[in-house]
């Protein structure tokens, strides 16, 4: 018996717990893939499986329903897939760990991957059935969603007859999500040198964050842990000879890092003025984000110790190797880079209230023994803001010596004026709840504009179940929403 068994409808959570004891990482999607394959292949059903592992299944219409059009249901298999520090698990191998708790489902330690494995559990489970009515219909399962839609990218949908898409990637329900932003990937790399030096390591974390998804979440402008740890090492670098010897911040690039950390090596006189700057620097910090992200903490590791020695006039010093590090001029030349890069929003919708228009994310930060990695993820709903907000990160790459790629660009969705698919949706929302759905444009990227770009005169519509917390560690899907979205989809197939 699993985790999820006996929650309606039975169908969909049983396939959706299939999916969480499958890896499924962005960029480990091949054995989920494959699954879905075999999954078509035993009940009959044509399966494509494209050199990347993307997927299109098609299936009959039910009786009485083979005159309609068909519908296309489109998800994507990967998750971002991020765990708890201290977890002992590897995500790229283990199976996720579910827990129930009351109307909520989440995974023990890492991120769940509702986003989008409930789309996934979705089409399972309607392929699957033999006594719901539905009109010819045409799945599309893609890989790569979340590092830059590379999946939707570079499928070939030429085969299908579908011009009508739910799109199943939103994470509210009551929520028809009509237009989304465009977006890219940014990547630069600073050259660094690095020199050998004796001295006291102190190691550095910066946490206590909420995070959350950088579409989803960025307009909530609570803390950044890679921006913090920037300001630590600016702080550090200017007043001290503190110097990098290790740097490690994100999980991913589109979602707000909650936990990074970093070594520096000091002279022994200047242990203590480290410590006070830290501890100057977390008092700010907590004032700044009280409300936002109240358990925000900037700490060196076993400082009440350090001070202890220091204060009984022991000293702390070892007699350990020389480490690696940056030397003065790249330490600071780092911390300027890290403190000039934009971060958060840069500018909110002239035409939709409340709606971001543009922002980026600073998702990972590493050091390498050759340069200090940024990952950005960028998004705008205007393409000329897009190509703007890139251009800024390109010349501020320039002025610091550093390199920048960009890759995983994708168009938006274009708010359409005459959907019939979308009046079709909230007419029945409407009889069904008794109240209108929203109807709304998001800040999120959706895989929507890509298959726009490939299917002349699609009609799209996203909606999905309530989650919460996607791309985190306290990520959450609601049961009873579940249900009442696949009661809601249900009725969308049968009317004709």
């Amino acid at each position: 018996m699993g985790v999820l068994s006996g929650l309606k409808p039975e169908p969909v959570f049983h396939f959706f717990e299939e999916i969480c004891n499958i890896p499924h990482g962005s960029g480990n999607e091949k054995q989920l893939s494959d699954y879905i394959r075999d999954f078509a292949d035993k009940r009959g059903l044509n399966c494509i499986q494209d050199e990347l592992n993307n997927i299109i299944i098609t299936k009959p219409a039910s009786v009485g329903y083979e005159s309609e059009e068909p519908v296309i249901l489109q998800g994507h298999m990967d998750m971002v897939a991020v765990k708890e520090p201290d977890l002992n698990m590897d995500m790229s191998k283990d199976p996720l760990t579910l827990e129930r708790d009351k109307d909520l489902v989440r995974a023990r330690g890492t991120s769940l991957g509702g986003d989008d494995g409930i789309a996934v559990a979705y089409s399972l489970a309607l392929l699957d059935s033999h006594d719901i009515p539905h009109p010819p219909l045409e799945v599309i399962l893609t890989v790569g969603e979340e590092v830059g839609m590379d999946g939707a990218k570079a499928i070939d949908v030429s085969m299908l007859k579908g011009r009508r898409m739910l799109n199943l990637d939103n994470e509210e329900e009551g929520v028809l999500l009509v237009s989304c932003a465009g977006g890219a990937r940014a990547d630069c790399k600073l050259p660094v040198a690095l020199e050998k030096r004796r001295g006291i390591v102190l190691d550095i974390e910066a946490g206590g964050l909420m995070g959350g998804h950088s579409g989803a979440e960025i307009d909530k402008e609570g803390g950044n842990s890679n921006c913090l740890m920037g300001r630590a090492l600016e702080a550090l670098s200017a007043k001290t000879s503190a110097a990098l010897i290790s740097l490690k911040g994100g999980a991913a690039d589109n979602a707000i890092p909650i936990l990074t950390g970093a070594s520096v090596v000091v002279e022994e006189s200047e242990v203590m003025d480290c410590l006070d700057i830290m501890a100057g620097l977390e008092k700010d910090l907590q004032t700044e984000l009280s409300v936002k992200d109240p358990g925000v903490y900037l700490t060196v590791k076993n400082s009440d110790d350090i001070a202890k020695k220091c204060a009984a006039g022991h000293g702390v010093k070892t007699e350990t190797d020389y480490v690696n590090c940056l030397t003065k001029d790249s330490m600071k030349k780092a911390a300027a880079f890290i403190m000039a890069m934009p971060n958060g929003v840069q500018a909110m919708s002239s035409d939709v209230e409340g709606l971001v228009e543009t922002s980026l994310n600073l998702g990972i930060m590493e050091l390498t023994d050759e340069a200090l990695l940024l990952g950005f993820s960028i998004r705008s709903s205007l393409q000329s803001a897009k190509e703007a907000l890139i251009k800024k990160l390109e010349a501020i790459c320039t002025l610091a010596g550093a390199d920048i790629k960009i890759r995983g660009d994708y168009p938006g969705w274009a708010y359409r004026q005459k959907s019939p698919l979308r009046d079709k949706m909230v007419r029945i929302y409407e009889e069904m709840y008794g109240k209108k759905p929203r109807v709304e444009a998001i800040h999120a990227g959706l895989e929507c504009g890509m298959i726009l770009d490939k299917i002349e005169d699609l009609d799209c519509v996203s909606y999905g179940p309530d989650m919460k917390n996607i791309h985190t560690t306290n990520e959450v899907l609601s049961i009873s929403s579940v249900n009442r979205v696949w009661e809601y989809l249900l009725e969308i197939l049968k009317r004709k």
